[in-house]
């Protein structure tokens, strides 16, 4: 009888260990990986985003456009650095993850998100060109990613700052403005992944504003349309 449990519980363990063997839990060594990387860490990562629900697609070894996408997703939510590349603390994160994203969730946190990316867009750069919607929309989400700001995108478009809010169309109203479709779909693209404009976390319309403590205390990145962009 004892034998018979033992060799029960042997098996199991092979079962286990073969099993194991497709999806790594950890990994000692943390190996970068970006568009182009190819090979099994590559296949085990896209096992992982595939398993969370971030990549539908096979695990081809191959680190393409679909996994580069999956990885920023994944980045986005887990308020982490997004850059669309897998690097130790991206790994590390998503490995030690061990509950898959519930579906009900994951749609109502991406709707409540679309609903107010798509408005402050919309308030904040209607006549813009298509590159300068997603370049605001990238900021609301840099401020989510970031450890200064709150960690939601109602919370990010809703701060204020000694009674001030951030962001005008919350002071004029214009926030509760309905959306175009364009700015609509600028949000949809931000929020699958459209970096538009990494790093960015002010713009400032320099005709508007003087942005004066934004020039003196940030980082000048780029200009579209009537918007500045600081680091």
């Amino acid at each position: 009888m004892r034998t018979h449990k033992k060799r029960v519980i042997v098996i199991f363990l092979v079962i286990l260990c073969i099993g194991l063997q497709g999806i790594s839990v950890f990994a000692s060594d943390y190996v970068t990986l970006k568009y182009g990387s190819r090979g099994n860490d590559v296949v085990n990562l896209q096992k992982w985003l595939i398993s969370k629900g971030y990549l539908n697609d096979s695990a081809d070894g191959i680190y393409g456009p679909l996994t580069e996408k999956a990885i920023i997703k994944f980045q986005i939510a887990s308020h982490i650095t997004v850059d669309g590349i897998a690097g130790k603390q991206t790994q590390s994160t998503l490995y030690q993850q061990p509950v898959s994203r519930g579906a009900s969730t994951s749609r109502s946190d991406y709707a409540t998100n679309l609903y107010w990316l798509s408005r402050i867009i919309h308030a904040e750069s209607e006549a813009e060109p298509y590159k300068g919607k997603l370049a605001v929309g990238n900021v609301i989400l840099n401020r989510v990613n970031s450890n200064e700001f709150p960690s939601t995108v109602k919370g990010v478009i809703f701060e204020y700052y000694k009674g001030i809010p951030q962001f005008s169309p919350v002071a004029e109203g214009t926030i509760y403005t309905t959306p175009s479709q364009t700015s609509i779909q600028a949000a949809k693209d931000v929020l699958n992944g459209d970096l538009g404009i990494k790093y960015a976390t002010y713009f400032f319309n320099p005709d508007k504003a003087k942005g004066s403590w934004i020039v003196q205390n940030k980082t000048y990145m780029t200009r579209i349309g009537n918007h500045v962009f600081y680091q």
